[in-house]
């Protein structure tokens, strides 16, 4: 498996952590262009197929034979259109609620974005074929439809549009407040059609047909493909995709501040400069920085980003904290990794190669990706927290409150090294070739939380447990 290393720009400098191997897992059957991968806090993946269907992945790799919502004959697809986005309510389990995102079937040329409401059956496997329409959009033209929707920590429903389309936003409308397109939308969903979060930017607005749009949350996308919020902390991560030089990764603490302008089209990237007339801000320095940027190489498709999520599932310590992204022109997957200042990005080939559509992730905090067939489960090859039965060693007390124990097997002369990690892929200390079995460690200076102990045998395997430091 071939892994690169690129120099890229940031926002200060760049470090590099250890490496990160990753391999994809066929995961279920095949599926018409899998857009979006999301689930409903259950053992269930629910696939979003463009054309307009949704299916249920069940654990065991199986497929439900009847879609768990058809709506085919609403949906217009094809290129950038169709079903785009599913999110279901944080109290789904107990109101049945969900929500899709798609374009309709009025026009090829100039469609309707749709936010619409549906509700499960009796049978949780089906959906009602009900709908509610909670908010149209017109677009100007067939691309840049952004799509993807999901609730926030503070509950709301936030909704990524593009820039209506066409080729460096010809109309402004990323930076103009009077237009919903270009943005990042969030609205109040809990009540029987939507209201306005009083704290949006222009929660006050007279809507009148000048006026900016209250559901206006943030401005200055182009395209963005996809967003995610951390399970962890709630920070928010906005993939957008580029016009013909630069992809760029935002990441702002929660889910930022309301009336964020992340630049588009006065900028592309890390200050960039594309069109600095109409609606723009005086400088740079009143817009999201992105967290990193890669360049375009070549003609024809030379780069269109795929959002992601931070790792935080359990299987995978190596994951942890990392963000997942992948491009659909290069066919690479990428990793961002926080090396305590800054975050550092590699890129890798995996063993399947293919353009990436989607990224999801289940209840468990796994990571799975996408292609325009094919679901895979992504993994570490590597390292998992599976124990090994040929080397086992001990760890005590775990919690530790000062010291802790490396209780290694009487064959510890196999071992060539042993390592500690923070959740963030610091190393903080390692051995070498230990010389007795039982090795003190002091965690009295390590700050609360998780950390991994990875020892390297002379096989060249690595065996790795979690330390919990109180």
């Amino acid at each position: 498996m071939k892994t690169l290393y690129l120099t890229l720009h940031f926002c200060g400098s760049i470090l590099f952590g250890f490496s990160q191997t990753i391999e994809l897992q066929d995961f279920g059957p095949d599926f018409s262009a899998p857009v979006e991968i999301t689930n409903a806090g259950d053992s269930r993946l629910f696939i979003v197929e463009q054309a307009g269907i949704i299916k249920i992945l069940n654990s065991d790799g199986t497929v439900n034979p009847t879609p768990f919502l058809n709506i085919t004959a609403k949906v217009g697809s094809g290129g950038e259109r169709g079903l785009l986005g599913l999110a279901f309510a944080p109290d789904y389990a107990t109101t049945g609620r969900f929500y899709v995102n798609y374009t309709d079937n009025t026009s090829n040329s100039t469609p309707n974005t749709i936010i619409a409401r549906y509700t499960v059956s009796t049978n949780p496997d089906i959906a009602n074929d009900n709908e509610t329409v909670i908010l149209t959009i017109n677009q100007p033209f067939s691309n840049h439809n952004g799509g993807k929707l999901a609730f926030g920590p503070d509950g709301f429903l936030y909704i990524g549009t593009g820039d209506g389309g066409g080729s460096g936003d010809q109309g402004d409308r990323a930076q103009n407040t009077s237009h919903l397109l270009g943005k990042l939308l969030r609205i109040n969903v809990s009540g029987s059609t939507y209201s306005i979060p009083s704290s949006n930017p222009f929660s006050g607005s007279a809507n009148g047909q000048n006026d900016p749009r209250p559901e206006i949350y943030a401005i200055g996308l182009r395209n963005p493909w996809k967003f995610s919020f951390d399970k962890t902390n709630g920070d928010l991560w906005v993939a957008d995709v580029g016009q013909n030089a630069f992809e760029e990764i935002n990441k702002v603490s929660r889910s930022g501040t309301p009336g964020d302008n992340y630049g588009w089209r006065c900028y592309e990237g890390n200050n960039h400069t594309f069109n600095l007339s109409g609606n723009c801000p005086s400088g740079f320095n009143e817009t999201i920085t992105p967290i990193a940027e890669y360049p375009h190489v070549g003609n024809q498709c030379s780069g269109s980003i795929t959002g992601g999520y931070v790792y935080r599932g359990t299987k995978y310590p190596s994951f942890i904290g990392k963000y997942f992204y992948a491009d659909y022109c290069t066919r690479e997957i990428g990793i961002l990794t926080y090396t305590g200042s800054s975050w550092s990005m590699a890129t890798q080939t995996s063993n399947i190669v293919d353009s990436w559509i989607s990224f999801g992730e289940d209840s468990n905090g796994e990571i799975y990706i996408a292609n325009p067939s094919k679901v895979y489960k992504i993994i570490d090859p590597n390292l998992s927290t599976e124990e090994n039965n040929l080397f086992n060693f001990k760890l005590y007390p775990n919690p530790s409150n000062s010291d802790v124990a490396l209780h290694l097997p009487s064959k510890f002369d196999i071992v060539e090294s042993i390592s500690i990690f923070n959740i963030h892929s610091q190393k903080i200390k390692s051995f070498s070739k230990p010389n007795k079995q039982i090795i003190n460690i002091s965690t009295i200076n390590y700050k609360s939380g998780l950390y991994f102990i990875e020892i390297h045998l002379s096989n060249s395997s690595k065996i790795t447990k979690k330390l919990i430091v109180n």
